[in-house]
């Protein structure tokens, strides 16, 4: 299949930084690339344009960058509880998306969007979580998710105690002959 040329306007994870002109599958380019502004199609006009442009964009790009270094300071360690119902063995009914994450970190206080929560699968049990956000295509911070079945269960976890439900008494044999021996005849 034939590849597309664009010019990456930032920097993409594993493609390339931002002013690179690189090859891609027209897909990509046509469905993720070009509608998010990641990249305009390399051509003489837009190449002229870009090397115009350039020192702007790097400098918008270097002032993002240090405002997501300054919350990344501010919120490193974050972590956000997430309840949900689950099964005796730990399961969930369901699983956390990114989306869940997304709400309860601005509910914590950092305002992100689930396309920034990055899961590499979906978390389908109780537990706890590491999930990175990308404040910044160079800037990405690490948040713990507490997912839990009630607040108590969260903070046991929070401070490292089993949330393993505990195994229910065995409950105590009777021999029946004994008993009936002790109880007194009733009288006729």
């Amino acid at each position: 299949m034939a590849s597309v040329e664009v010019i990456l306007l930032q920097r993409v994870d594993k493609l390339g930084q931002m002013g690179e002109v690189v090859k891609v599958k027209p897909g990509f380019a046509r469905n993720f690339l070009l509608p998010q502004k990641k990249a305009i199609r390399a051509s003489k006009d837009n190449l002229a344009r870009f090397e115009q442009q350039r020192a702007q964009l790097e400098a918008q790009n270097l002032k993002r960058r240090e405002e997501a270094e300054r919350v990344a300071e501010r919120v490193g360690g974050l972590s956000v509880v997430v309840i949900r119902q689950a099964g005796e063995s730990g399961g969930l009914y369901g699983s956390v998306s990114s989306r869940d994450i997304a709400e309860a970190a601005t509910a914590a206080g950092l305002s992100i969007t689930r396309s920034q929560v990055v899961l590499e699968h979906p978390i389908k049990s109780l537990g706890l979580a590491k999930v990175r956000v990308v404040l910044h295509p160079e800037v990405v911070i690490t948040v713990t998710a507490n997912v839990a079945r009630s607040p108590e269960e969260a903070e046991k976890q929070a401070r490292g105690e089993s949330i393993a439900t505990e195994e229910p008494e065995e409950e105590p044999v009777y021999d029946e002959a004994a008993l009936l021996e002790q109880q007194p005849a009733a009288e006729a």
